[in-house]
């Protein structure tokens, strides 16, 4: 809207003594300047709402008022009671990205993919955490059900890609990191990789949501790489002088990632230990699954699994634990185990590690795996 607004009225003044004036609009034709202003904007927006958000989710009683049970059974509530917290706190993060981006954006599809995308994953993700706080317990919409929505969702999106000529190869060339090439051309394979990144990384950030900032501080970092990700794809020069595929209109995105991680910070002020509001499903199945789409909107699904390389072993743990221990009881009829409890920031709590010493340490893991997330750029 800004960027809009600002060249109307240099149009409109353009020959008159207000127009020397009203010079300093040409600023919002800048991505770089544009970024900034929606990182600052979405920051103040969470933290001016926060507040409200969060007496409004108490006034309501949208709080986890239940012991999870695997917690219990694993032996955490012993040592963290967080009954009582209002969840949900998702919301307060979709609404500042959405408002923040609409000001800053000049708008195209990937945008409006982005942010529509973005929203019916956070209506998914409130509808479970609704189910769970009406039950009064940890078991909310059904997994399926959740995977058809993300599924059909991610589908949506992909053949979206595909039927538009100026985005078609984003989903008929496959890219691979460390190579400057398509290693593959089909629109099958396209349309099953998209699908996988972006089911994929909204149920990692999902079951990464266990402990205090612990999803939102991991998806901040990740965002600050797609910052530079989507400004590199978005930009001809630097595209072709990193060998890197060029998408028209990825610059935008950049503006969006800057709406996600002022918004995400703004989030944490309030999340991190002791948490005063949680994320819920609501902002971490819609935040990992925008995580999925920039990936696959700047023709570098693959890359996430290095930047995301927490959010991977995260879900990877679940699905380690969950094979082994089925093999197990099917085959030898014993209840064998790899980690003590899934997902793995669970392991380590019960390895004896306090919550804020597993949270900063993954962090530091996190980092890394966006140091060489970006190290690929020039790795080719």
């Amino acid at each position: 809207m800004f960027y809009y607004l600002s060249q109307y009225l240099m149009q409109e003044t353009a020959q008159t003594e207000l127009g020397a004036w009203l010079s300093p609009l040409r600023l919002f034709r800048y991505i770089s300047f544009r970024t900034a202003g929606a990182a600052v904007t979405a920051l103040l927006i969470s933290l001016w709402l926060g507040p409200r958000v969060i007496a409004w989710l108490k006034a309501l009683r949208f709080g986890q008022a239940y012991v999870d049970k695997a917690e219990e059974a694993g032996g955490l509530t012993a040592r963290r009671d967080k009954r009582g917290i209002p969840t949900m706190g998702g919301l307060l993060v979709v609404m500042a990205i959405d408002l923040t981006a609409l000001l800053w954006t000049q708008w195209n599809p990937l945008v409006v993919l982005t942010l529509v995308s973005l929203i019916g994953l956070a209506g998914l993700g409130f509808y479970d955490d609704f189910a769970k706080i009406t039950r009064q317990s940890s078991q909310g919409t059904t997994a399926r059900i959740k995977l058809c929505v993300q599924t059909l969702l991610a589908l949506f999106i992909a053949l979206c890609l595909w039927w538009l000529p100026a985005t078609e190869s984003l989903i008929t060339e496959v890219m691979v990191p460390f190579n400057k090439h398509p290693v593959w051309s089909g629109a099958g394979a396209g349309v099953c990789l998209t699908v996988l990144t972006i089911v994929g990384s909204s149920n990692a950030v999902n079951l990464t949501d266990g402990l205090d900032g612990l999803a939102i501080g991991c998806t901040l970092i990740v965002t600050a790489v797609f910052v530079v990700l989507t400004y590199i794809a978005g930009n001809v020069r630097f595209a072709n002088y990193l060998q890197v595929p060029y998408v028209a209109g990825a610059g935008e995105l950049t503006v969006v990632c800057a709406a996600i991680f002022g918004a995400g910070l703004g989030f944490l002020w309030f999340n991190c230990h002791p948490a005063q509001v949680f994320m819920g499903d609501t902002g971490s199945l819609a935040l990992g699954g925008v995580l999925g789409i920039m990936a696959v909107l700047i023709h570098q699904p693959l890359v996430l699994l290095i930047a995301g390389g927490v959010f991977v072993a995260e879900a990877g743990s679940v699905m380690i634990q969950v094979s082994c221990f089925k093999y197990y009881k099917r085959r030898f009829g014993i209840d064998k185990r790899v980690f003590l409890m899934t997902p793995l920031h669970h392991h380590f709590e019960r390895l004896g590690w306090y919550e804020s010493k597993v949270v900063t340490r993954f962090y530091i893991l996190c980092i890394l795996c966006a140091v060489f997330a970006l190290a690929t750029l020039k790795l080719r």
